[in-house]
């Protein structure tokens, strides 16, 4: 991901506690722009949850984006690869 000043934030990711677990990995080609607004349309974050998410990708190489059942969680997945982005479920 391209790095465009992003701002960390302190509160921790609200996942649910259901299910598999949807890891978004990091890139060189996606801004940090389009990948927080990525994550607010496809899984429904707030801005701020997005913006952790993303430079916790940046950083650690990969961050767990969504939990919950197998079946909502492909069609996040596959979304996520339409717009380019690397995800897999685990």
């Amino acid at each position: 991901m391209v790095k465009e000043n992003p701002r960390i934030i302190d509160e921790p990711v609200e996942l649910d506690d259901s299910g598999k677990v949807l890891v978004l990995h990091n890139d060189d080609h996606n801004t940090f722009d389009y990948v927080i607004e990525s994550l607010i349309e496809v899984c429904g974050h707030e801005f701020e949850q997005a913006e952790q998410c993303a430079l916790t990708t940046h950083t650690k190489g990969k961050c767990d984006i969504k939990k919950g059942e197998l079946s909502i969680l492909k069609s996040l997945h596959n979304e996520m690869g339409r717009r380019g982005l690397t995800t897999s479920i685990d």
